[in-house]
């Protein structure tokens, strides 16, 4: 595990802490572009057989049939199918509260209304990753918001089990949240199957969901196909501790997104000497307790992007969670909301010890799905809006049309558009 002192560092030093796996997507990007190529020209034909060469999974049907989801019921533990369900309802009833009304006006001037319409986009693919576990979080979490905002046109995107099925956490979350459409197929042939559609596949006209560099890839070269939506790519966290809550708790979080995989990234962030202490004292048990591959992909990340870093003062931790603008944040203090004002660019912030990242990744209610790699300057968090579209809607009524035709004429005459004068001195 590495210890990093801010102090000791120079500029290319605290710039390097920054780096995330999709910071160069170079070797990702050549990688992709016959994957993008083969699906393009050959449609299912090629998701079956990269199925088998790229997941070595013998997938013989890209879609999961009814008997699949009902054999998904079947052999699922009844326990965590109730487990399933309950983190449904929690979902639902944080994003309920998203919902805007289909249609507001507001009362300009006098006869004159503007406002808001909202509708729902037409076709979405939700992707749910597979690579180094099964993810039934994300299909929960990519599916509410969806179904809530009334898509009409919903279909998941997963790679196939080892047996070229579908995971049966992943079938039982989608039927539950209200989605019926699941596809076989993950990676960067996923992405280019949502994009240009294939054979069986609708295209769809935009993809949601967390992914790896491979995913990220193909979604940045598909960019201009399919509305790509907010960047998500491997795990990040920034555990921020301020010294009053004991550094073998923050050791213990540390751990939660590093063990994702060996791309993600993960930091223990705090000003207090003893709990740095604290937490590489705790980091070596609490790693080999770890079963393979999570203690390997642990000690990837606490030794490459991710450790324990130590610094001067409680202004340069704010300083540098900003600068990293991570996707998942805990603060880990006993007065959690003395630190929430200093900090403006994270996607999630976890208030007390009492919030590991465990209860928002799949429970809590927040979505998971969230940008990364500094995505949270400009993103927030998966949501309603993000399954929805925006029309800005007018009308002007004859009492209205005398207050606002003088200043448009006037505006238009200035800027030399003769026709949008026009219009309105033709209407006189």
């Amino acid at each position: 595990m590495q210890l990093i002192q801010w102090a000791a560092l120079d500029a290319a030093g605290r710039k390097a802490l920054l780096q995330r796996s999709e910071t160069d997507l170079s070797a990702f990007l050549e990688g992709v572009k016959p994957i993008i190529a083969a699906v393009k020209a050959e449609g299912d034909a090629a998701l079956l057989r990269l199925a088998r060469e790229i997941d070595r999974a013998p997938v013989t049907t890209l879609q999961a049939s009814e008997a699949e989801f009902e054999a998904a019921f079947a052999t699922l533990d009844p326990a965590l199918i109730e487990v399933i369900g309950k983190a449904i309802a929690n979902i639902k009833a944080f994003h309920h509260d998203q919902l805007p009304g289909p249609l507001s006006l507001k009362e300009i001037q006098p006869g004159a209304w503007a406002g808001d319409r909202f509708t729902p986009i037409r076709s979405v693919a939700l992707y749910v990753p597979r690579g180094k576990g099964s993810f039934p979080s994300v299909t929960m979490m990519t599916s509410v918001p969806a179904v809530l905002a009334g898509v009409p046109e919903i279909a998941i995107f997963t790679p196939p089990t080892p047996e070229g099925g579908v995971d049966a956490a992943t079938l039982v979350a989608a039927r539950l949240a209200g989605v019926s459409t699941v596809w076989k197929a993950g990676g960067a042939q996923a992405v280019a199957a949502a994009a240009y559609g294939t054979q069986s596949i609708g295209k769809a006209l935009k993809i949601v969901g967390p992914g790896s560099p491979w995913v990220v890839a193909a979604k940045r070269l598909l960019s201009d196909v399919i509305d790509t939506g907010l960047p998500a790519g491997p795990s990040e966290c920034i555990i921020f501790a301020d010294g009053t809550v004991p550094g073998a708790l923050a050791a213990l979080d540390l751990l939660i997104e590093a063990e994702h995989g060996p791309d993600s990234s993960a930091w223990l962030v705090t000003p207090s000497p003893q709990t740095a202490a604290e937490a590489m004292a705790a980091l070596p048990g609490l790693v080999a307790a770890l079963p393979e591959p999570r203690r390997d992909f642990v000690t990837q990340v606490l030794t490459g992007r991710g450790g324990v870093l130590l610094v001067p003062d409680l202004a340069t931790a704010y300083g540098f969670i900003n600068d990293y603008a991570p996707e998942h944040l805990e603060v880990l203090s006993t007065a959690p909301f003395e630190h929430l004002g200093e900090i403006t660019e994270a996607a999630e912030i976890l208030l007390g010890p009492q919030t590991p990242v465990t209860l928002a990744n799949f429970c809590l209610g927040p979505n998971n799905v969230l940008p990364t790699s500094g995505g949270a300057r400009t993103h927030g968090p998966l949501s309603v809006m993000d399954f929805l579209k925006r029309s800005s809607v007018g009308y002007v009524t004859p009492k209205g049309w005398p207050l606002l035709a003088p200043l448009a004429e006037a505006l238009a005459d200035y800027e030399g558009f003769p026709a949008h004068a026009g219009a309105i001195r033709g209407r006189r």
